[in-house]
């Protein structure tokens, strides 16, 4: 996408979901329900986690991180979405794509960085509970959340570069309802195989790399519990990573699937891309409270805390 090309084409085309004007108001409806859900249950988390001194640990510094890009991930899609479910000529402008190009990439590569972080923690505090709290250190915490922001920014920042660089051939419309990198490669006359190379290499770095090492350490964590001869005990360690392994299964599934499979316009790669970029950031907070007696204890003492303040 040539900067010289932008006297031509200004915006792109996004044929959404549905040309039907009746179902667009019911898919309005529904994912405007999503996202006040999705901003109420990561901002409910992020406001649990400040105020409540025992969630003051690393586990759930990460965690807030996690809620903190569930929030930007679905307010880069959903908000965009919403407006062109209102709207007769469902447009994006040329800045404002590549910004939703660049933040999805951002926030996605972060999001898998940070799963991995987490993985090594659950590995820490299983196999080394006695040194758990020399190994997680404060400052080792945060340089991890760095790295995870940092790398998944220079990702993001090479991948948009390139794709500020490709040749369009008209306006062509976008079989989707967000500016994704892979929907904008057929819109290119120029040869697109060095863009595709590197948002393959990107994907496969933030999504197989991480991946393999959320795989190690869980590895070590199953020989660890079976280790244990408790059945109390192996059902105690083992709950406290289920949370994890569902958020992890259902940002991992959808988003390689939506990124390494070929563009193909259909119906199964919409459904990837809606159960990554807005089911997951909603889901994500119910399992960490629902599955999680600390954090469901930490809602009730916020909440009564709150209500006889108020009283």
């Amino acid at each position: 996408m040539s900067w010289g090309n932008h006297s031509t084409i200004n915006n792109f085309i996004l044929l959404g979901l549905s040309s039907d004007p009746k179902i667009q108001a019911l898919l309005f409806v529904l994912f405007l329900g999503i996202y006040l859900q999705t901003l109420m249950g990561n901002l409910l988390m992020l406001l649990v986690i400040w105020v409540d001194s025992y969630l003051h640990t690393p586990m759930y510094f990460f965690l807030s991180h996690l809620s903190f890009l569930d929030l930007c991930f679905s307010s880069t899609t959903v908000s965009k979405l919403l407006e062109n479910l209102l709207s007769q000529r469902k447009t994006i402008s040329m800045g404002g794509c590549l910004a939703q190009v660049f933040f999805l990439f951002h926030t996605g590569g972060t999001e898998a960085c940070l799963l991995a972080v987490m993985a090594y923690d659950r590995y820490v505090a299983i196999c080394h509970p006695l040194l758990y709290g020399q190994m997680m250190s404060n400052q080792l915490c945060k340089v991890l959340v760095c790295g995870s922001w940092s790398l998944a920014f220079l990702g993001a920042l090479i991948n948009i570069l390139l794709a500020m660089n490709l040749n369009l051939c008209g306006e062509k419309p976008i079989p989707h309802y967000s500016c994704e990198l892979p929907s904008l490669f057929p819109l290119s006359c120029s040869d697109v195989s060095t863009n595709f190379t590197v948002m393959l290499c990107s994907t496969f770095l933030h999504g197989l790399g991480t991946c393999v090492l959320i795989v190690f350490s869980y590895a070590l964590i199953v020989s660890t519990i079976l280790s244990i001869s408790s059945s109390t005990g192996r059902s105690k360690a083992f709950s406290t990573c289920s949370s994890h392994l569902t958020a992890m299964l259902l940002f991992y599934g959808s988003a390689f699937l939506c990124y390494v499979m070929p563009n193909s316009d259909s119906l199964l790669e919409l459904i990837f891309s809606l159960q990554y970029s807005v089911i997951t950031p909603l889901v994500n907070p119910l399992v960490y409270s629902l599955k999680n007696n600390e954090v469901k204890a930490a809602v009730r003492r916020t909440l009564r805390n709150y209500l006889q303040y108020f009283r």
